[in-house]
């Protein structure tokens, strides 16, 4: 059953009190997300009117606010991608490949967000790019999509890597390899170079004075201090997790659906919200079996303090292509490994149908067609229909 609570209903609700007590300490970015929410699919976006072609039904649809945090918007966004990486996909089996950061280099990344999410980025792809090439490996190049989380299921900070694997690649003499049927890489190789790639170009950004180091962590920005930090977060073994392969191109998109355009929260898990408190539905890892749905109640300012920790920096891609699959290569990469695998070409275009789906849902009264009749906007309201009083009558 549909949750009957939103997350933009708390933040419309808790968000100016949240706004004034925290005035000063909110990013620009994290005041656009906001705003966003809470305007989203409101009279403040502005909008149109739709009346049934059959019964004459009418109703109103406002605009979206099409931010990449709001949990609203996400599912359009998500089909719309999901469509054009559909031609993307090979005939192989597909492995899911998962990097996370120790709580310790978290901590530094809570505040320098850009920076280490990037280099999560590039030490995770390089590491899956450099093992996968070795010839006591698999011994080729292969294709890449990666996706940045950076929650827990509680809304913790817990920045970590998704990746989708194809199982195999290319070879230097241009031979198609295919992985074996349920193993891709060795995780503990792919942990192990993950580590010393990272600690070693965190290093170099705090040498170069770019990392911002605050409050209980603020001796770190002492270069001995910091190598003392990361001494036993070098000597511990880094969690790299993979999974079996999918059971095909289908469950492959059903996966990236779920993950590529996740929030920190959706509506939901939200259970209940009295205007002060809010409770939600959570997995707790540490536990087994149905024990792992736990519910959890939160203050309404804790609650908007741990979504907004999640907001990414302006301009931050959080979906990236590697190997075959980055954008310069990935047409003539994808060509190559379908005349490999003996697969038809995929046309540039594909077959449009002769007559596009249309995207607003039915009439509720008859199962009619809604079209168009008004637009109105922002802050404005639509006109009103005409009374009974007010239609002239010819006779």
């Amino acid at each position: 059953m549909r949750s009957t609570i939103e997350v933009a209903d708390i933040f419309r609700s808790a968000g100016p009190a949240y706004r004034l007590a925290h005035a000063g300490h909110l990013s620009l970015s994290q005041l656009k997300v906001m705003s966003a929410i809470e305007t989203c699919r409101t009279a403040a976006l502005g909008g149109h009117v739709e009346a049934c072609s059959d019964c004459g039904h009418q109703r109103i649809a406002y605009n979206s606010c099409r931010n990449r945090h709001c949990p609203r918007c996400q599912g359009a966004a998500a089909r719309t991608w999901l469509e054009a990486q559909e031609a993307n996909l090979l005939p192989v089996g597909y492995f899911h490949v998962v990097f996370t950061l120790p709580a310790q280099v978290a901590d530094i990344a809570f505040h320098n967000k850009a920076l280490i999410y990037d280099l999560l980025f590039k030490a995770a792809s390089e590491t899956m790019l450099t093992i996968a090439a070795d010839p006591k490996h698999l011994g080729a190049r292969i294709g890449i999509t990666a996706v940045l989380h950076t929650w827990g299921s509680a809304m913790t900070h817990h920045p970590h890597i998704h990746m989708i694997v194809p199982g195999g690649g290319i070879t230097p003499d241009g031979r198609w390899i295919s992985s074996r049927p349920a193993f891709l890489l060795p995780v503990r190789v792919l942990g192990a170079l993950f580590r010393r790639l990272f600690l070693s170009r965190l290093l170099e950004l705090h040498n170069a004075g770019k990392l911002n180091f605050f409050g209980k962590l603020a001796g770190l920005s002492d270069r001995r201090a910091f190598q003392r930090h990361f001494a036993p977060v070098g000597k511990k073994r880094w969690v790299v997790y993979a999974k079996a392969p999918f059971a095909g191109p289908e469950a492959v998109l059903a996966y990236l659906s779920r993950y590529t355009h996740r929030v920190a929260i959706s509506s939901s898990r939200l259970i209940a919200f009295d205007g002060n408190e809010v409770t939600f539905r959570y997995k707790d890892y540490r536990r087994s079996g149905a024990n792992r749905q736990q519910i959890m109640t939160l203050a309404a300012d804790e609650f908007i303090r741990r979504f907004l920790i999640h907001v990414l920096p302006r301009g931050f891609h959080r979906i990236r292509h590697y190997g075959l699959l980055a954008s310069s290569a990935r047409k003539d990469c994808l060509a190559k490994a379908r005349d490999m695998l003996g697969v038809a070409p995929t046309t540039d275009e594909p077959h449009a149908p002769e007559t596009a789906p249309d995207p607003r849902p039915p009439c509720p009264c008859c199962g009619g067609t809604m079209v168009i009749i008004e637009t109105f906007a922002p802050w404005c309201r639509p006109r009103a229909p005409p009374t009974r009083e007010t239609v002239h009558d010819p006779a």
